[in-house]
């Protein structure tokens, strides 16, 4: 297939192009550096096919040629508020991401007869009070809370997406993601990845906001790809949940990356106003993608992170 990837230089948009690429697909990059970075497809350059398009997906997209499937995933992620690259900092450029930059590409994917596949997010659930989270419950989201340029971007694309499937029989695909790491992340991303290899890979103690009682789980990239193209080759049109369902609190999470890091330094807590806007609980339910995909996680943590520290020793000049 010839795929248009929007995000293409992102985290998971560079991975996304690389296993495409792999699989002997031609791929259409396009972002515009907003939040990705140009070394994450540095490596492609070159690449017969590989084209990319510097371009802002609130703008109309016009893509030459025919392509056979769009994968919608521009959009800033990182929910740092200290970082000017995170929705905290970039609410409007990320509402527009959701909503003009689903509407563009839903309107390509409707030009070219191709198939859609959108990145949704977990945080669609909001603070949930549902455990694990299956696909059918409705969340928990404050729709006016700092959060919300977000979450409400993504549950709006979630509707768009429906709303083309339903009335011009677009072939369409919903993707929520839960908490993904591995090489090619932001360091300063705001995450408690992060966060914490960063800090351990420095032999500093490990920050930890409130008590370290909040959840969460953590998929190793190269398996949310692959569950990812699983569900774009399926024909399943509701949203399908891709991440890791082993639930481990943050606490639990710091002492693990210090124990395989070998950090010494401990972790330190702190009282900080973001512990208590954090969902408390984060897990997905994955028996959709098991069921339909024949998807789940192989990569255990400790192996993940491993696949990991070079990327952080090398950003960090260790």
């Amino acid at each position: 297939m010839r795929i248009l990837v929007t995000g293409a230089a992102g985290f998971l948009g560079s991975h996304l192009c690389d296993r495409l690429l792999a699989e002997g697909h031609t791929v259409v990059g396009m972002d515009n550096f907003i939040t990705g970075s140009p070394d994450n497809i540095a490596h492609l350059a070159g690449n017969e096919r590989f084209t990319f398009y510097r371009h802002d997906v609130s703008n109309y997209i016009f893509v030459p040629a025919k392509v056979d499937a769009v994968m919608h995933f521009a959009s800033p992620a990182s929910p740092n508020p200290k970082s000017p690259y995170g929705y905290f900092n970039l609410p409007i450029q990320t509402m527009k991401a959701g909503a003009l930059g689903t509407h563009n590409t839903l309107g390509v994917a409707k030009a070219h007869g191709a198939k859609f596949l959108l990145a949704s997010t977990s945080e669609i659930y909001g603070d949930p009070t549902v455990h694990p989270q299956t696909e059918d419950y409705p969340g928990n989201v404050d729709t006016i809370g700092t959060r919300a340029v977000y979450d409400e971007a993504k549950r709006f694309a979630e509707a768009l997406t429906m709303a083309y499937h339903r009335y011009h029989n677009i072939d369409t695909r919903i993707v929520r993601i839960f908490n993904t790491y591995g090489p090619r992340m932001d360091l300063e991303d705001g995450r408690a990845l992060p966060n914490f290899l960063k800090q351990a890979l420095l032999g500093q103690p490990l920050t930890i906001y409130g008590r370290g009682d909040q959840t969460r789980s953590f998929c190793y990239v190269d398996d949310l790809i692959d569950g990812i193209v699983r569900l774009l080759y399926s024909d399943e049109h509701l949203p399908v949940n891709i991440g890791n369902a082993l639930e481990m609190t943050i606490l639990e999470f710091a002492q693990a990356i210090n124990r395989i890091t070998g950090n010494q330094a401990g972790e330190t807590f702190l009282a900080d106003e973001r512990s208590a806007r954090d969902p408390q609980r984060r897990q997905p339910d994955i028996t959709r993608a098991k069921t339909i995909l024949g998807w789940e996680p192989k990569v255990d943590l400790d192996e993940g992170i491993k696949r990991t520290i070079p990327y952080f020793k090398e950003k960090l000049g260790l």
